[in-house]
């Protein structure tokens, strides 16, 4: 498996984004990505892993990984604008399908996480202003934070007793990912959240497989 990864080390994805230090313990010393985002896993916070991975990702596999979880937590989702044109952009990563999901996360519900998803992908680059104004870049964590609020949406869709272990298999996933292998996330019956139609959503590998 050839890894994802874009950093040699912790601390330069801290150095390149600088507001992450406001949510993570800030590596001291020159630990791996994977090193250090597994001790954040085996810390208890489960969401700290998954913002860390959300940020350690290029921004193209960090939406796929975030629908991936986002679909696996809330069930089937064929049907949904903000999920579609995050997963068209991510499919074709053009200007125009950029521009397209971030039109559909500004106007869709900020409650829904495939919200989160569309904005992830409309601010993953290019401009985020009005097409006939100067333009204006997104913040350099924007793409990652939306992801993130994506799969933290999602994971607090179903029963409160099983957020921290749907996090917890979100972040699984997005490690194996970040090493090469599916964005396939796996959540057991008791930690499973609800799909619209009220069952369980279980295990995901994907819209096929990853683009």
């Amino acid at each position: 498996m050839t890894s994802r990864i874009r950093f040699s080390t912790a601390l330069n994805v801290f150095e390149a984004f600088q507001d992450l230090g406001r949510l993570l313990p800030r590596p001291i010393d020159d630990a791996a990505p994977l090193e250090y985002c597994r001790g954040l896993l085996g810390s208890g916070r489960p969401s700290d892993a998954t913002a860390f991975l959300a940020h350690l990702l290029p921004r193209r596999e960090t939406v796929w990984w975030a629908r991936q979880c986002v679909g696996a937590l809330i069930g089937p989702l064929a049907d949904d604008p903000a999920l579609q044109a995050a997963e068209t952009w991510v499919r074709e990563p053009e200007e125009e399908h950029r521009r397209a999901a971030l039109d559909v996360g500004r106007a869709a519900d900020s409650r829904s996480p495939t919200t989160w998803l569309a904005l992830a992908a409309g601010w993953s680059g290019g401009s985020i202003g009005a097409v006939d104004l100067i333009p204006r870049p997104p913040p350099a964590s924007a793409c990652a934070k939306a992801a993130n609020a994506a799969i933290v949406l999602a994971a607090c869709a179903g029963d409160p007793r099983g957020i921290e272990a749907r996090l917890r298999a979100c972040a699984e996933a997005g490690l194996r990912f970040a090493e090469g292998g599916e964005a396939r996330v796996s959540v057991g019956k008791a930690a499973e959240g609800k799909s619209r139609g009220g069952s369980g959503a279980g295990s995901v590998a994907g819209a096929a497989s990853w683009a």
